[in-house]
């Protein structure tokens, strides 16, 4: 089994470092801006799109132009990376995945690649990273040993701090998922509620610095722009929203984690959280109602990371031998695991869940993740794990259909067990 992993540090670099690397981001910004326009410049003439190759010639054109032949002064690799940067936001946008590519801008994303191992140097054990190519020797913060052997190099900068990140690629023996299936209910009361009645409190990590973010950026919009003090407001802005990034990714990571090490098929709802966290005002010709509450619900919708939980469940239960499984989400909070009965009149409130046909009470959430669970079970007795509808760019694997035993290799998973299940309540 191939697996590609990135392990992202961050640096330590010296004055003179800094410098470069922010010349390097901007070289790096310069030329997909400057390829961009060419582009949309052929393109309202009617001319063909240049490709890779073509762009690559006009880059050495460029590095040798008296205008600016200061792009001789950043590595080529990391330009001729930008290129093709460039030129796969082009193959999403006409695969429908993404937008039309957009202009950089200076202070966000700032990043640039080096490809070639050959030109990489990694001394872990006294902490040194890498003799990177114009940059030499940089310091990092030694957090964890890389694992596999080194493809590529991205520097990249957020909050005032540099990064690395290195993608390695290593091959393991296939391994033997554990433990059985579980399905699971988002939610914002709960972040995430299994079927087996486990859950885990959501971190509202945007709450959390909310007033610090409103002070830092009302304190920001009273600076003049582009001043120093201006400056340091924005960094200040910057910082908060970096910790607030770093924390979410950290609680998702752990939750993620936790759940793939102790099971072998994960279950969740195909949900469209574009569509549930829209605007809430409407439009002139058909306002919104309760805009303050939906306005509050969308951004507690959005502070969870649904999307990103779901990204990191699949690679992971891939590493252990696992599967994700997205199942469609109707009527999964509103149909009885014991009767089977749909009603809206089942959830009364947002906690409980009592069916009025046949009395059977429980927390809705875990209702809810039996259902997904059911359904689930239902839909690999099908011999389909597609998940239907789905526009928000999934991973593949929850796209490919394939059969049950084929693809996880567990011959206990069958639509029987929906019954134990049912009797088991």
């Amino acid at each position: 089994m191939l697996i590609r992993q990135a392990f992202k540090y961050e640096l330590m670099p010296g004055g003179q470092q800094q410098r470069q690397m922010r010349r390097f981001a901007g070289s790096c910004r310069f030329v997909y801006n400057k390829a961009l326009a060419l582009q949309k410049e052929r393109h309202e003439r009617g001319e063909k799109k240049l490709g890779y190759a073509g762009l690559c010639k006009l880059l050495t054109e460029w590095r040798h132009s008296v205008e600016t032949q200061w792009l001789a002064e950043a590595p080529l690799h990391p330009l001729q990376q930008t290129l093709k940067d460039l030129e796969r936001a082009y193959a999403n946008f006409f695969a429908k995945r993404a937008d039309f590519p957009r202009f950089k801008k200076k202070g966000r994303s700032d990043s640039f690649r080096y490809p070639d191992p050959k030109q990489i140097k990694l001394e872990q054990h006294n902490s040194r990273i890498f003799f990177l190519p114009k940059l030499g020797w940089l310091r990092y913060r030694n957090s964890r040993e890389v694992l596999g052997a080194l493809k590529n190099v991205t520097v990249s900068q957020s909050g005032g701090k540099w990064f690395i990140s290195i993608q390695t690629e290593r091959e393991v023996e296939q391994p033997i998922p554990q433990g059985g299936a579980v399905g699971i209910d988002m939610g914002v009361a709960r972040f995430a509620t299994l079927s087996d009645g486990t859950f885990y409190a959501p971190l509202h990590c945007f709450k959390r610095h909310e007033t610090a973010l409103r002070k830092a950026q009302q304190s920001l919009s009273r600076k003049v722009r582009f001043s120093n003090n201006w400056r340091k407001a924005k960094a200040r802005v910057g910082r908060i929203h970096a910790r607030i990034g770093n924390a979410r990714r950290d609680f998702l990571h752990k939750t993620s984690t936790a759940i793939s090490k102790n099971h072998a098929v994960v279950f969740v709802e195909d949900l469209q959280v574009r569509n549930m966290s829209g605007s809430a005002a409407g439009t002139p010709e058909a306002p919104g109602r309760n805009v303050r509450a939906m306005s509050g619900l969308n951004k507690s919708i959005l502070d969870q990371g649904w999307f990103e939980f779901g990204r990191q469940l699949d690679y992971k239960l891939a590493w252990r031998g696992g599967r994700l499984i997205a199942v469609p989400p109707q009527n999964t909070s509103r149909a009885c695991p014991c009767c089977g009965h749909v009603s809206a009149d089942n959830r009364q409130t947002q906690a409980w869940f009592a069916c009025v046909e046949c009395g059977f009470e429980d927390n809705a959430d875990v209702v809810g993740a039996i259902n997904v669970l059911r359904a689930g079970h239902a839909r690999m007795a099908c011999g389909s794990n597609r998940s239907g509808g789905r526009k928000q760019e999934p991973p593949k694997r929850l796209r490919k259909e394939q059969s049950v035993r084929s693809a996880v290799g567990i011959s206990g998973l069958q639509a029987g067990e929906d019954v134990k299940l049912c009797i088991s309540i």
